[in-house]
């Protein structure tokens, strides 16, 4: 199994809707290819992991880099793994602003704390660069 977290740019914001419509095309697919993982978007900023069978997790990241949505993809991290760090998620986002974070149950947590606390008992560096994300979003 393969763990891969990437970050990049959006081309143009991209509004509540089409991040919907867009997720709502994800997940099937995802599904289908038993991947899981987390998306993270915030003002066009997007951290993204992926982990699954090898193939999938390259296959999926192939076309993101395609994506004309994307620019400056950049893996951060690329590793096989034993075990699922998001095996419970499908993907997951959020557009928030900073006022939202803040008065937003769960969400607001996890803007105010570490990221590794309530994830899981496994730990990664890909927490780590959650983190990082959470903090400079």
């Amino acid at each position: 199994m393969l763990s891969l977290t990437y970050v990049s740019s959006a081309t143009e914001l991209l509004s509540v809707p089409q991040l919907v419509e867009m997720l709502e095309t994800i997940r099937p697919k995802n599904d289908h290819l038993a991947l899981t993982g987390m998306l993270l978007y915030s003002g066009g900023n997007i951290i993204q992991a992926l982990e699954g069978p090898d193939a999938a997790v390259d296959s999926i990241f192939a076309t993101i880099e395609g994506d004309s949505r994307h620019t400056e993809v950049t893996v951060l991290r690329r590793e096989p793994t034993d075990a699922r760090a998001f095996e419970d998620w499908s993907m997951g986002f959020r557009n928030v602003t900073e006022r939202e974070v803040r008065d937003i149950d769960g969400y607001g947590d996890f803007a105010r704390r570490p990221v590794a606390q309530g994830l899981g008992s496994q730990t990664s560096p890909t927490y780590d660069l959650l983190e990082m994300f959470r903090a400079h979003r």
